[in-house]
């Protein structure tokens, strides 16, 4: 655990976790083993979670967890939100660069690459091996099917098929999109 990073009451930590400096592990989140998670990172916030009520926007308690799976790498400054109810999950093997953000109660498959500046709105799902490339943007209760492929800046407003490549904004299988532009 390196210097100045947190560590919050009940959060477990499996084998051979390495927490570089200034990492936040808020409380009840779950690491399983070989995991590293680099400088800044944040995991366990809360999402964001709010109802407006007719005068204001009211809080939504985020009361679920988080929990991050074995050989997982988390980039410097990344954020992964608790879930609202539930769980939020990052499965085995997923690669997460610096600057990504995984809304609450999202569930990111096995082996997946997520690439910098990759927002993931909440109640999201990432399919096993898929990849994310840089500033790509997921819409809120989307589904990207497993091995599908994103390519940089995509805007995802809507389920990606499975094994698919899908470019633009907003996005569509690449070779549409190409004939568009």
């Amino acid at each position: 655990v390196g210097a100045l990073s947190f560590v919050g009451a009940g959060a477990m930590l499996g084998e051979d976790v390495r927490l570089y400096p200034r990492v936040v592990v808020r409380e009840g989140v779950r690491i399983g083993d070989r995991v590293t998670v680099h400088s800044g990172a944040v995991l366990g916030a809360d999402g964001f979670g709010y109802a407006f009520d007719g005068r204001a926007h009211r809080k939504i308690p985020q009361v679920g967890g988080l929990r991050i799976e074995d050989d997982v790498e988390i980039g410097a400054n990344s954020a992964i939100d608790r879930a609202t109810l539930g769980e939020t999950v990052v499965r085995r093997g997923t690669k997460i660069d610096n600057l990504v953000q995984i809304g609450h109660n999202c569930d990111v498959g096995e082996d997946v690459i997520l690439v910098s500046q990759v927002g993931i709105a909440g109640s999201s799902r990432i399919g096993n091996r898929a990849m994310l490339a840089g500033q790509v943007g997921v819409a809120d209760h989307v589904t990207i099917g497993p091995g599908a492929i994103l390519t940089a800046k995509a805007g995802v407003p809507s389920d990606v098929p499975g094994g698919e490549v899908w470019s633009g904004i907003p996005s569509r299988p690449t070779g549409e999109q190409k004939r568009i532009w």
